[in-house]
C-alpha cells in the first residue's frame, strides 16, 4: 500500500493570499493537485490543510482524500508532514509527499515513482527533471519513525540529506523542475505556462 500525503497547511505569507486558491483554469490550484493525485496508483491521499482550512477545503471539493486539520501550522511545514504521517493507513509501506502548490506534478511522475520502487525497492525514491533532483518524494515505512522526529520549517529533507546512500533517482524527462507558487511573480510564471500548454498542466 503506497500512501500520498499533500503538504497545503501554510499561510502563504509572501503571496499574501492562500495560493491553495489561487485560480488556474477555473479550478483552485490545489483542486489540480488532488486531482493528479485521484488519478495516479495511490491507495489513499490525505490532504493536510492549516490556514483557512474550512474555506479551502469547501473550495477544493471532494476527490477522494482525507483531511487532516493541523493546528500548528505555523511552527513550520515538519508540522504538517508529521500530522499526514499520523494519519496514514496502518498498512503503509510507503508515503509520497507532495506540495500543494505544484499542480505541475501530475499523475504519471506520481505513477512512476510509485512504479520504481516497487521494481527497486528504494528507500527514498527521488524524481530528476533534466537531471536536477526535485519534488515528491517517496519514503520506504522504515523511514517512518525518523520523519515523525523532524522539526523546523524544511520538511522531509534532513532525512534525504542523512540518507544518500539510500536515495535512488527516477527521470522524469528533460523539463525543468515543477514550479511552486510562493509569490506574485511565480503565479503570472505558471499562468503563462498554463496558457502556453493551452489549459493543461499535464
Amino acid at each position: 500500500m503506497i500512501s500520498g500525503v499533500i503538504l497545503a497547511a501554510g499561510r502563504s505569507s509572501r503571496l499574501g493570499r492562500p495560493k491553495q486558491l489561487l485560480p488556474l483554469g477555473g479550478q483552485p490550484l490545489l483542486a489540480h493537485v488532488l486531482r493528479h493525485a485521484a488519478a495516479s496508483a495511490l491507495d489513499e491521499v490525505v490532504l493536510v490543510l492549516g490556514h483557512e482550512a474550512a474555506a479551502i477545503a469547501a473550495a477544493v471539493g471532494d476527490w477522494g482524500q482525507r483531511l487532516v486539520v493541523n493546528p500548528d501550522h505555523a511552527a513550520g511545514q515538519s508540522t504538517s508532514l508529521r500530522a499526514g504521517l499520523a494519519a496514514l493507513d496502518p498498512a503503509a509501506a510507503a508515503v509520497l509527499f507532495l506540495l500543494g502548490d505544484q499542480p505541475q506534478v501530475d499523475s504519471t511522475v506520481i505513477d512512476r515513482l510509485i512504479a520504481a520502487h516497487s521494481a527497486r525497492g528504494g528507500r527514498i525514491m527521488v524524481p530528476r527533471y533534466g537531471g536536477q533532483p526535485g519534488t515528491p518524494v517517496l519514503f520506504a515505512r522504515d523511514l517512518f519513525p525518523e520523519l515523525a522526529r523532524v522539526t523546523g520549517d524544511e520538511g522531509a529533507r534532513s532525512i534525504v540529506r542523512a540518507h544518500q546512500n539510500d536515495v535512488l533517482h527516477v527521470d522524469i524527462g528533460d523539463g525543468p523542475l515543477p514550479r511552486d507558487v510562493d509569490t506574485e511573480a511565480d503565479y503570472a510564471a505558471l499562468l503563462a505556462v498554463w496558457d502556453a500548454a493551452d489549459g493543461t498542466l499535464g
